[in-house]
This record gives structure tokens, C-alpha cells and sequence, in this order.
């Protein structure tokens, strides 16, 4: 049996590990006064650095520490001070909350604990009963990457598209909401933000046939305040936004008919100073611009970093990493915000290493791009020109006509996999991946709503016996 491990480490030898309580059990629970976190606390997080206190740690998500008892000097000493095992075999993905002593996390099937964060002992779990059959719409096993915590209340996505509200002090639902329709194969892994007293969720399910948006609700009632779609639909039916009705020009054919894709599946971040949100754009539905926007355009606003105003859902600016996306290169990799000196004046900058395999520095007050560099070897572009912002392709990279070998691969340069980058030397660590990948155009392709829709050609990347010539 696969047993994960979430341990604390301490200079101490290793101890026995904590007895488990089960579901019902209550260990001991969070004082009355504890967990009352709000945006005040957020922001002063360096204050109480044996907390942290939202997904990236902080509103910037530099997933930073500024604790120092651990070094270079004594981290050979350390060694194992407790485990908890989690009742599963699947995949775990999530990031730990950690309020006032207790240890939050989540699971496979959106399962979620509260752990005494001194002795690793549980206090209570909750199980959203995430109906098992819906794991055949989850592109990339059952995972949930945590939770957020406002006033005392806990708030986690479910696999099937609910957002819950939890009493983090003992686990009962406040209230539940079905953000998705569930008549489509929407899923949920990303963890919720919680800003100016909004819980913001987004959703996966692009390879699946459905269209983007991301949504905020009242933390304390569950009401939904707004809803942003990524992707414009049927324009005989009207858009949402001026946005969306500009974002229309950039796409052709019937895209809305495979649903566009353009899922929120993982990262966002906050500038509570410019009080801009930024959320992360995937990739188009299905995969092959080919067939999901016959005669090519931008489609906006696929793989784009996009900025909204957190109260109203308003269109602010966005950057679009990769126009016209046709190799599920994705934009919703963690972005971080920091302060740059960049030719010697101090800038706000959002940092991003997405999929395509270039890190991004963009300026966070509007949008303008200040570098793009490639960090991984990158074969369908040469470079970003930095006038345009715009990538320039190497021919025959879009697998038209031919199958083409490409550099990254659908899994990304950097996928979900946070990353995090240090104020005190200025530099970014990212989990990279080099892997190629051989795109082939699906010739039979027929889209089948609810089922794996990308129009690429899986036997190309196989690598048969003979493979085809590729470019």
C-alpha cells in the first residue's frame, strides 16, 4: 500500500509516530480565538512566519519563508519528527495551510484534514463524498491542491464542482454551492483564494469539451458575486462582457460547439495594493487550433495571464503567452508577484514559467511585457519578440500538414508543480521538465461531447516501430 508521508523535520532524532483518530474523533480543537484570518493578516504574514496563512503563503505567492533556524550548516541534523498517513493510494498534490497551530490539508477525492501541526495527530476530517464515477472527468487522476481559510472558515473545490464552506474548528459544512453544471465534465482540483471577503474558484475539464470561467462567492453566505468567462460562446446568443465580444474577433469556425477550453484549473494571486487578481488561462478545447478555430487567430483568451477586478470580475488587462494555443501549452502555472530593480528603477512584476517552456516578467500594474527567456530547450519558437509580445514559431511547429517533434511536450516545461522565488538572492526555483513530444493532426477526428477531445494523433507520440517523418 502507497502511504504518503506529510512529515515536520527537526534537528531531534525521529519519534514514534502520533496514534490516528478516526473521522468522528475530535483531538482537541482550535481555541475560540484562533483562525480568524482576513486580507489585514495576509498582508502582514512576515509577522507571524510560523503560520502559513494562504496557497503561495502569501497574497504575492513567493512561497517564501522568512524563518532561518533551519540552514545550510545543520540541515544534514535533521531527521523525522511525525507522519500522517492519508487513507488513499492516489495522487497528492496539495499544499498545507498552517493557522495558529493547526495543520490543514487535502487529499485524493477532496477530502480534507485538520492536524494538530506540533504532533501531527488528527482533529477532524471531512469527506465530501465525491460520487466515484466522476474520476472518469479528471484528466490527471482525483488530486486537490488545498484549501483556504477567512474568519474562522475553511473553503475547499470539490472533484465534482462544489465549493464548500467548513467550520475550520470542526469540520461542519457551512454551506455548499455547485459552481459547474453538472450536466458537463467539469472537475475541480485548484485550491480557492479568498479576497475582500470572496471565495474565488476556477475548474478543469478542457479536454473534455468545456468552456472556461472563474467565479467569486460571499465567504460568509456562499451568493455568488460574479462569474468570468475566459472563452466568448455562441455570439448569437450575446456576450458576457465587452471583453468576451472583443476576445470573439480572435477565434473562427464553431469553437463554442466543443466548448473552447480555457479552463482555471490551478493558479491565481492577489495585489491587494493595486487590488488586482490574476488568474491563469489553459489551454483550448480540443488541443488542435486546426480543428477548434479553423483558419487560426488568437483565440483569447486561451493560455493568457489575465487581470480582474476581485470585487466586480471586471476585465482589467491580459497577456497572452501563447496566441492561438495548439500543443496544450497552458498559462495556469503559479504566477508570483515581487519588486524588481529592472534598469534602475523598482517595477511591480508578475512571474511566470508556464508550459511553452519561455519565463515570463510582466509588469503587474498593466500587462506590458518586460522579458521572456526560455528556461527549458524550446523548439516551436525561436523567441518572444519583445516589441510584439508575441512568440515567433518555427515553421511546420503547428502540425498541420506533417507531424512535428516539439519541445515541451503537453506535460509542460512547468506544470503544476509550485514554484517559488527568494527576496534575499533574487532568484526563482522552478520544477522544470525537458521532455519532447511528437504532434500529429487527427485526420478521423469527430468531437464526442464528454470524452477526450484533443484532435492530436496519440499513435504519432507512441513512437511506433516506424514512425512517421516529422518535421
Amino acid at each position: 500500500t502507497l502511504l504518503l508521508a506529510i512529515s515536520f523535520l527537526s534537528a531531534c532524532g525521529p519519534s514514534e509516530p502520533p496514534p490516528q483518530t478516526t473521522d468522528n474523533d475530535r483531538a482537541t480543537e482550535p481555541s475560540e480565538s484562533s483562525l480568524a484570518v482576513n486580507t489585514a493578516r495576509i498582508i502582514s504574514a512576515d509577522q507571524e512566519p510560523n503560520n502559513w496563512l494562504t496557497h503561495g503563503r502569501t497574497y504575492s505567492e513567493q512561497r517564501f519563508s522568512p524563518l532561518d533556524q533551519i540552514n545550510a550548516a545543520n540541515a544534514a541534523d535533521l531527521g523525522l519528527d511525525w507522519y500522517f498517513d492519508l487513507p488513499t493510494t492516489r495522487g497528492q498534490e496539495a499544499t498545507p495551510i498552517v493557522v495558529d497551530g493547526v495543520m490543514f490539508l487535502t487529499g485524493a477525492w477532496s477530502q480534507v484534514f485538520a492536524l494538530d501541526a506540533r504532533t501531527g495527530e488528527q482533529i477532524w476530517m471531512y469527506d465530501p463524498e465525491v460520487p466515484g464515477e466522476w474520476a472518469v472527468h479528471a484528466c490527471c487522476d482525483v488530486v486537490n491542491r488545498g484549501v483556504a481559510i477567512w474568519e474562522g472558515s475553511l473553503f475547499v473545490g470539490t472533484l465534482d464542482g462544489r465549493l464548500v464552506s467548513l467550520d475550520a474548528r470542526s469540520g461542519a459544512v457551512n454551506w455548499t454551492v455547485q459552481t459547474t453544471p453538472r450536466d458537463k465534465p467539469y472537475t475541480i482540483t485548484g485550491a480557492p483564494r479568498v479576497v475582500n471577503g470572496k471565495v474565488i474558484i476556477g475548474n478543469g475539464g478542457a479536454e473534455y469539451g468545456v468552456r472556461g470561467f472563474v467565479t467569486a462567492y460571499d465567504a460568509e453566505t456562499g451568493a455568488r458575486a460574479w462569474r468570468f468567462y475566459t472563452v466568448p460562446g455562441n455570439p448569437a446568443e450575446g456576450f458576457e462582457s465587452p471583453a468576451l465580444e472583443k476576445a470573439a474577433a480572435t477565434w473562427n469556425g464553431e469553437w463554442w460547439t466543443m466548448g473552447g477550453g480555457g479552463t482555471v484549473w490551478d493558479s491565481m494571486a492577489y495585489d491587494p495594493e493595486l487590488n488586482q487578481l490574476y488568474i491563469g488561462v489553459g489551454n483550448g478545447s480540443p488541443w488542435n487550433q486546426k480543428i477548434r478555430s479553423p483558419g487560426g487567430g488568437d483565440n483569447l483568451f486561451l493560455s493568457s495571464i489575465v487581470a480582474l477586478n476581485p470585487d466586480t470580475g471586471e476585465y482589467l488587462w491580459h497577456y497572452q503567452t501563447t496566441p492561438g494555443e495548439t500543443w496544450d501549452y497552458t498559462a495556469t502555472q503559479h504566477m508570483i508577484l515581487a519588486d524588481l530593480a529592472i534598469e534602475g528603477r523598482v517595477r511591480k512584476v508578475l512571474l511566470q514559467a508556464p508550459k511553452n517552456g519561455f519565463f515570463y516578467v510582466l509588469d503587474r500594474e498593466n500587462g506590458e511585457l518586460i522579458s521572456a527567456e526560455p528556461y527549458v530547450q524550446v523548439t516551436w519558437a525561436t523567441h518572444v519578440d519583445p516589441e510584439t509580445g508575441r512568440p515567433v514559431e518555427v515553421e511546420g511547429m503547428r502540425y498541420e500538414e506533417a507531424p512535428a517533434l516539439v519541445i515541451p511536450a503537453p506535460y509542460g516545461a512547468h506544470n503544476w508543480h509550485p514554484m517559488a522565488f527568494s527576496p534575499d538572492t533574487g532568484l526563482i526555483y522552478i520544477p522544470a521538465q525537458d521532455i519532447p513530444f511528437v504532434f500529429g493532426n487527427d485526420d478521423n477526428f469527430t468531437y464526442t461531447p464528454g470524452l477526450w477531445n484533443v484532435g492530436v494523433n496519440a499513435l504519432y507520440a507512441s513512437f511506433p516501430e516506424q514512425p512517421p517523418e516529422v518535421q
